[in-house]
């Protein structure tokens, strides 16, 4: 993640959060504390070196500090420390509420990510993701994404070239539309059409299109028709296609299978910062 974007977004997340002050904290701000963020429940780790990020943005006058206690990327079962925290009350209470959704939303995406690795058993074919990301976490997102073993689709609108349904309505065709963006895009721009018929695929593949996108097909199409695309295109499985789908495209001969749900229906790893003197449940 570029360090830069990831401490304006901090900043933020900070200000969102604590707006004039944390008038919970601040009452015990001189007090020295300890403790540990837990799992509570099985996933895979991602988000370690944020807690300390979000520390030093904060400890200007009581510090804090974050030793992770386990490898990020690492799968840890429920009741494992994940690291410890040290130093001032108010720096901790303060940065514990961003930093705990941040680590629990990446954990979950990694998580489902390698389950979606796992349930795919195709060394052949890469796990990939959207831009289906919440506005101001899509770095966090993506970055969980490769953590769980996937691949990231286009960071944005100016990371690739995509011509989807609306792109060509307005060209007129599929044929049009890929023309048009080779002879217009800068050397470096693949250009990846989406196509949802036969006739599309055949017309994206005479047009030479870097990437044809089989868009909401069955395994067995997708099968078929990446078997007509030439070796120097690239093709990708889209739209619709669930953990418990992923079985039946093993072996289908296509190069990514992009998964909206990955950073779209994230299911957060439960995990809590507990100080030593405290009593959880």
């Amino acid at each position: 993640m570029n360090p830069v974007q990831v401490e304006r977004h901090l900043r933020d997340f900070l200000e969102e959060d604590l707006g004039f002050g944390d008038v919970s904290g601040s009452f015990w701000g001189q007090n020295q504390v300890s403790g540990f963020l837990i799992a509570k429940q099985a996933g895979i780790v991602c988000g370690q070196m944020l807690p300390q990020q979000v520390f030093d943005l904060l400890g200007a006058e009581q510090q804090a500090a974050y030793h992770p206690l386990v490898a990020e990327g690492t799968l840890v079962g429920a009741g494992t420390k994940l690291g410890q925290v040290s130093g001032g009350a108010a720096t901790i209470l303060a940065g514990e509420r961003v930093i705990l959704n941040l680590l629990q939303r990446m954990s979950g995406i990694a998580t489902a990510t390698q389950a979606a690795v796992q349930a795919l058993n195709d060394p052949l074919i890469r796990i990939a993701d959207t831009r289906k990301t919440l506005p101001g976490l899509r770095i966090f997102d993506k970055y969980a994404v490769t953590v769980g073993g996937g691949v990231n689709h286009r960071m944005g609108l100016d990371h690739g070239l995509m011509l989807k349904d609306n792109h060509l309505a307005a060209a007129g065709g599929v044929a049009a539309a890929v023309r048009q963006a080779k002879t217009q895009a800068g050397p470096l721009l693949r250009v990846e059409v989406e196509v949802e018929t036969i006739a599309e695929l055949r017309a994206a593949i005479a047009a030479a299109a870097d990437v044809i996108m089989f868009d909401n097909q069955t395994p067995s199409t997708a099968r078929q028709w990446a078997q007509l695309v030439p070796a120097t295109i690239l093709t990708e499985v889209s739209g619709g296609v669930t953990l418990a789908d992923l079985p039946d495209y093993r072996g289908c001969g296509v190069d990514f299978i992009s998964l909206g749900y990955l950073t779209n229906d994230v299911r957060p790893v439960d995990i809590s910062c507990v100080f030593s003197e405290a009593v959880k449940a």
